[in-house]
């Protein structure tokens, strides 16, 4: 993507808001008590990244993030609407105000970190190559003169590009607007492998038993998190509060098991 462009853009954006919110302070209102007025918590997402979020087969978004953040809207008082939105722009989703949080396997890294107000790692996640089982890949460094596939706009890029040995040795990166089309690529073999979460490649593989194998070998280790602007600390403490009362109430490991048949959730 042109990061030049987009960074030009996601600062431009978050001057006109952090301004905003300056004049909301000055009114005694927060970012808590101005989302409670508005009625409705709007999560931004990737609706084509399962579990976590994804549409089922009555066209509904659905997914273990969904599950979670619907909870929480309850517990805040207000209603929930999952709103799809351009992962490769979801930073000025966020600071434009269209949505209120990104929550859909958003990795924390620190480039993300400056720039959004980020809870703590709810989920643990590693970045791994997806290849077909007749491949002949077995290995990382099975992949020279191969063309990979990764999500636009995804941790993946950072992943391959922190992994010199692996990304000076394959031949071409293709970019794809998700990370099912991705797959549904190396199905038809227009790549040679695809590098994604490992959440979303072992539930995509164990639902539609499509003869793929995920290497047993991670090009990162990262964490989930939920991230906010910048400048309203404060929804993001309350929702982290709320997720942290959910896993000692049982909410969280419930929603867990449903989704992934036992309780992977990270939150203390």
């Amino acid at each position: 993507m042109k990061k030049n462009i987009v960074a030009a853009l996601i600062m431009a954006a978050l001057v006109a808001v952090t301004g905003c919110k300056k004049t909301n302070k000055k009114t005694g209102e927060n970012a808590v008590d101005a989302l409670k007025a508005r009625g409705t918590f709007v999560l931004g997402l990737d609706d084509s990244f399962p579990p976590l979020g994804f549409r089922n087969d009555n066209n509904e978004i659905v997914g273990y993030d969904i599950d979670l953040a619907k909870e929480v809207a309850k517990r805040l008082g207000v209603d929930f609407r999952a709103q799809p939105i351009d992962w490769d722009a979801k930073e000025m989703e966020l600071e434009t105000g269209k949505i209120d949080c990104i929550w859909n396997g958003f990795t924390i890294t620190d480039e993300r970190k400056n720039a959004l107000s980020f809870t703590e790692a709810y989920l643990n996640n590693d970045q791994v190559l997806v290849v077909r089982v007749d491949s002949g890949i077995n290995s990382l460094s099975d992949v020279s003169g191969k063309i990979i596939g990764i999500q636009s706009g995804s941790s993946a890029q950072e992943a391959v590009d922190d992994n010199a040995s692996f990304s000076s040795s394959i031949s071409k990166l293709i970019m794809f607007k998700d990370n099912i089309t991705a797959l549904n690529d190396l199905d038809i073999g227009g790549v040679d492998g695809v590098v994604m979460d490992s959440v979303v490649a072992n539930y995509s593989i164990a639902q539609t038993k499509k003869p793929f194998k995920v290497i047993n070998e991670s090009l990162a280790n990262e964490g989930y998190g939920v991230g906010f602007r910048k400048s309203e600390p404060e929804l993001r403490d309350a929702v982290w509060e709320i997720l942290k009362e959910m896993q000692k109430d049982g909410t969280v490991t419930a929603i867990s098991q449903r989704w992934f048949g036992r309780d992977i959730s990270t939150i203390k």
